[in-house]
């Protein structure tokens, strides 16, 4: 049995406890680790979509993190909902202090729509946070804005992944969930050694709320507690598939996964 992994989770909290800091510390603690947060930003958020956004104070986010490094300590890293150019250029910052591996989940836009990194931000998590990934988790529509590329397909994903590596992510995990259509859905783990094909059946529900914030703690939670990066996001991808399977049902929305299925199997 591996060791309880320390995860430090800088992101955005979710009132409604399906996507930020709330899911990210619930599957931390289903992956078997131990969940610290920096929260960036407070959302006033449900199923139904996000409905204002309250960014905290840069000197405050900071506080947060050397809270935790200086005491507690950090086995891995996971970035969420940083939501401007000042807080990338801060996080970086933090992150330079630590030789925790780094989890990037490029948060841009909310499962409903609402944009949560502004345009002007991106070149700042292509020059500041990429470089700075042990692994990076776009989906198909972050890595388009992060890339210039298409990513409509599979072979899109590998494009991308590729591309992705060249600017200085040391692994990156594209996802597929919104890649074309059909019953089947394959997520890419791409490193320089070759890829894995992640592949499952598509589920035809709209409680897919968090899951990209639920991978990436996962990838996370695995890391922290020394996992190779392989099984690391191959637990990860399926935890995360059987969140979804499993999702309670709750709101009249997009609703959240069942986080913690792991503690009632």
């Amino acid at each position: 049995m591996t060791s309880l992994g320390r995860v430090l989770i800088i992101a955005g909290s979710d009132s409604g406890g399906g996507a930020g800091i709330q899911a990210d510390t619930k599957a931390v603690t289903a992956m078997g680790g131990f969940a610290a947060t920096a929260i960036t930003a407070i959302t006033v958020q449900n199923t139904l979509g996000v409905h204002g956004v309250h960014p905290l104070p840069l000197d405050l986010i900071e506080a947060q993190a050397r809270a935790v490094l200086d005491d507690i300590g950090a086995d891995a890293i996971k970035t969420g909902m940083l939501g401007s150019t000042d807080v990338v250029e801060r996080v970086a910052a933090i992150l330079d202090t630590s030789d925790a591996a780094t989890v990037v989940d490029p948060v841009m836009i909310a499962k409903g729509g609402h944009p949560l990194l502004p345009d002007e931000a991106v070149q700042a998590v292509r020059s500041l946070m990429i470089p700075r990934a042990s692994l990076l988790t776009p989906n198909a529509p972050e890595a388009e804005a992060l890339t210039g590329l298409t990513v409509a397909d599979l072979d899109g994903q590998r494009r991308a992944g590729e591309f992705l590596l060249g600017m200085g992510a040391r692994a990156v995990l594209m996802k597929g969930g919104h890649v074309a259509t059909g019953d089947r859905v394959i997520d890419v783990l791409v490193t320089p050694e070759g890829e894995t094909l992640l592949e499952g059946e598509r589920v035809d529900t709209r409680h897919t709320h968090g899951t990209g914030c639920t991978l990436a703690s996962a990838c996370a939670a695995g890391l922290a507690r020394g996992q190779t990066l392989e099984v690391a996001v191959t637990e990860a991808w399926a935890y995360v598939a059987e969140a979804i399977r499993r999702a309670p049902g709750l709101g009249g929305g997009h609703g959240p996964l069942d986080h913690g299925w792991t503690l009632r199997k």
